[in-house]
């Protein structure tokens, strides 16, 4: 069973998914950092790229963003290979693609749809196929298309959904253009007037995009998608779920409103939480999200994983620490990697972790071994909505795997890089600090011809040279035939020093 807190603030709201006492994943939503998926533009083409069949759009942020020839829609059609944000479904498209100068031109202006956030150094991911997602159907305007998600029972059930809906998505003649529907999968059990509720929904917001549309200038935000609090009901919740908790009276009425309008199935699960203990303090939330910052994880059973994270892949490391509970070495090592596999699955999740994920397992000799170990970590990955992939252990005995990267991770939404390490992880020894004044003072003296040469630092950096190192600075000293004085000071990092020239 699934419970789901909202903590809601002016600045942030926080969303958090408990499944059996333990938190799977935290969704993070800041107001002036708030996701762009969703959201529609006026952008104008600025650059084009034919040599990387790409095109760069402004549509008004810091950077401007990336429009690729498989995402921009031609007569209807979106040409073959499109990343599109709407569900699979069972349309394809067999035409052969145009090329990016032959769709675009410099200046141009073009209504376009963010797919794919900022990440990074990269600019936002557009589509010119605009899709604007409801509670049961994804409203494609630009397509005449009746869709139904592969993950809705049989074919038979499929096409009879599908004739329902070529009659419910009909409009009167001279009523405007139909536009094409994909049926989302919580579609499945829809009646007819829930979905002619969605139709209505969706082809009112799309006409009011459009007369935006008409007189705005580029780089205007023409729709955007629903708040964080808003997805939690159309999005987050499910059968599953027992519970929605929010902190906040406002939100609860808004949250309320909305769901008798679109999610009236889970207006009975929401309640309005007004306790005195934080809502986050039910579950040690907060707790979980410092260690979800760490690279260590630590297992029940006394093993360990190291996380580290990258701006290729994400490396995973499994060791057995202090586990020694089993009958012999194999059972060791086969129960502590069982253990990790279900770890790792509830971390991808919590972190949301994202791209190439390389896993570690300890090493096994017994193959199935392996296998158990394999089909535990599937089965717990397969509780996560991401889209996943698991190639199995490579010759080298590591599991390599991939996770759909749709938003930014935990680490890089809540952190940022240590000015003192500079993201190296690490810093210098007070010795190698002592042994880098040495030589920039021998450096200096070759250069300037000061009374005196006066050396800041960190107290460690100072200690040790009037210490351990006390030695080689009056060596130094007599060399340069300068005196050397020390200053110790609370420096920014411990790396940092300063030469004075007196």
């Amino acid at each position: 069973m699934q419970d789901i807190l909202i903590n809601w603030a002016p600045q942030e709201t926080r969303v958090a998914i408990v499944e059996n006492g333990a938190v799977q994943e935290l969704h993070v939503e800041r107001a002036l950092e708030r996701g762009l998926v969703g959201n529609i533009y006026a952008g104008k083409v600025v650059r084009v790229l034919p040599g990387m069949q790409s095109a760069f759009i402004d549509i008004g942020l810091e950077r401007a963003a990336f429009l690729h020839v498989a995402d921009v829609q031609v007569n209807g059609v979106t040409p073959r290979g499109a990343a599109g944000n709407a569900p699979r479904s069972e349309h394809t498209n067999t035409a052969p693609p145009l090329p990016i100068e032959r769709l675009v031109f410099e200046g141009q202006t073009l209504t376009v749809q963010v797919i794919k956030d900022p990440i990074g150094t990269k600019g936002a991911r557009l589509s010119t196929q605009i899709s604007i997602a409801g509670r049961l159907l994804v409203f494609l305007p630009q397509d005449e298309h009746i869709g139904i998600s592969q993950k809705i029972g049989s074919p038979e059930l499929r096409e009879q959904l599908r004739a329902r809906m070529n009659v419910l998505a009909r409009v009167p003649e001279g009523g405007g253009p139909q536009g094409g529907f994909i049926l989302r999968t919580n579609a499945e059990d829809a009646t007819d007037d829930e979905l002619s509720d969605d139709i209505r929904y969706l082809r009112k917001t799309w006409a009011a995009v459009r007369e935006k549309s008409f007189k705005a200038a580029p780089g205007t935000l023409l729709h955007q998608d629903l708040s964080l609090v808003e997805r939690v009901l159309r999005d987050l919740a499910h059968e599953g779920t027992q519970s929605i908790k929010i902190d906040s009276r406002m939100q609860f009425d808004l949250l309320s409103a909305f769901g008798q309008e679109f999610t009236p199935g889970a207006i009975g699960k929401l309640e309005h939480y007004h306790g005195e203990r934080p809502i986050f303090d039910l579950y040690n939330i907060d707790d979980e999200v410092s260690r979800a910052l760490s690279r260590r994880v630590e297992l029940k059973s006394g093993g360990y994983l190291i996380i580290d994270q990258t701006e290729a892949l994400t490396t995973i490391d499994v060791n057995t620490g202090g586990f020694v509970g089993a009958r012999n070495f194999d059972d060791t090592i086969f129960k502590t990697n069982l253990e990790a596999g279900q770890a790792i699955a509830r971390q991808l999740r919590l972190r949301n972790l994202g791209g190439i994920i390389i896993i570690d397992f300890i090493d096994m000799t017994r193959e199935e071994h392996q296998t158990a170990v394999l089909a535990e970590l599937r089965k717990q990955l397969a509780r996560d909505r991401t889209k996943i992939t698991v190639s199995g252990f490579t010759q080298l005995g590591l599991v390599e795997m991939t996770r759909k990267r749709t938003r930014e991770s935990l680490a890089h939404m809540l952190c940022e890089v240590c000015p003192t390490c500079e993201g190296k992880g690490q810093v210098k020894t007070p010795r190698s600090v002592c042994y880098d004044i040495l030589r920039e003072i021998l450096r200096e003296a070759r250069q300037f011809n000061p009374k005196e040469f006066r050396v800041i630092a960190s107290a460690a950096v100072v200690e040790m040279l009037l210490d351990e190192e006390s030695q080689h600075l009056a060596g130094l000293s007599d060399f340069i035939g300068k005196p050397i004085s020390l200053q110790a000071e609370a420096m920014t990092s411990p790396e940092q020093y300063d030469i004075v020239l007196l």
